[in-house]
């Protein structure tokens, strides 16, 4: 039986990465492809959803690939899997995949990702989710090669299963064959030197670009950052579990000591 899988992204439903994504499990035939993304590029929206506005939803024919169809939303990606599983689908998927998005998501950058939260929502509502980017190629041949780790990826993720909670964030390097292989890894450091440019308007008003440069560090040698650095995929497991347990009984004292006042 078919594997069912949704198929989403932050960079829009007509990107390069996704229509690839798309086509290479499409044409392997142990997939059954859903696609509902958003309508246009929303990167570094993290996992903001709609709720002052409707969400509007157009079909979307692909030229590549007539059998595939698809839906583009006027919202973000965790809008995205939200309507799909919650509404639009008519059977619920087996798989959330989210990507291939055009640039790294790495380290603390996972926070910010729409890319990374359209899988997050995949989680919450109980589906094993894969978020998959492409860290520095620009070219097709680099697509396909993520596409391809993903497609070989499938069936052993979904034999083994994830635990609750967790999704696979993977980040590929590009280089097709100069690949060394794949690493299982942990959520390395980006820090940015933030800057804003400071501009003013035609009417006269100030405004503020923000810039980033990032600050180079050194990296534990099981991070993300230092395995694509390398020449690895990185693949990490993630939860959305922010929660301290090892500070829950200090904090458990703390609170008592107020409540005795």
């Amino acid at each position: 039986m078919a594997i069912k899988i949704l198929v989403t992204n932050d960079d829009g439903i007509h990107a390069e990465g996704i229509q690839l994504l798309s086509r290479v499990l499409f044409e392997d035939g142990r997939y059954r492809i859903m696609i509902v993304a958003p309508d246009h590029e929303r990167s570094a929206v993290g996992h903001a959803i709609t709720m002052h506005r409707p969400l509007r939803v157009e079909q979307v024919n692909f030229l590549h690939n007539p059998a595939l169809k698809g839906w583009s939303v006027n919202g973000t990606p965790s809008d995205c899997v939200k309507l799909a599983v919650e509404a639009l689908l008519e059977e619920k998927p087996d798989l959330v995949i989210s990507g291939i998005n055009r640039g790294s998501n790495l380290g603390t950058d996972v926070l910010y990702s729409g890319t990374v939260s359209a899988a997050v929502e995949g989680v919450i509502l109980g589906l094993p989710a894969v978020a998959i980017s492409l860290t520095g190629g620009k070219e097709s041949s680099d697509f396909i090669r993520a596409a391809e780790f993903i497609r070989d990826l499938i069936p052993p993720l979904m034999d083994a299963g994830l635990p609750g909670g967790t999704l696979l964030n993977i980040n590929v390097p590009p280089g097709g064959n100069s690949i060394r292989g794949a690493r299982a890894t942990r959520l390395g450091t980006r820090r940015y030197r933030n800057s804003f440019d400071r501009r003013t308007d035609p009417r006269g008003l100030t405004y503020y670009w923000l810039a980033g440069e990032l600050v180079e560090e050194e990296e534990e040698a099981n991070s993300d950052v230092r395995a694509v650095g390398e020449g690895y995929i990185s693949v990490t497991p993630i939860h959305f579990n922010l929660t301290n347990e090892a500070m829950i009984p200090d904090l458990e004292k703390l609170i008592a000591r107020v409540s005795r006042r």
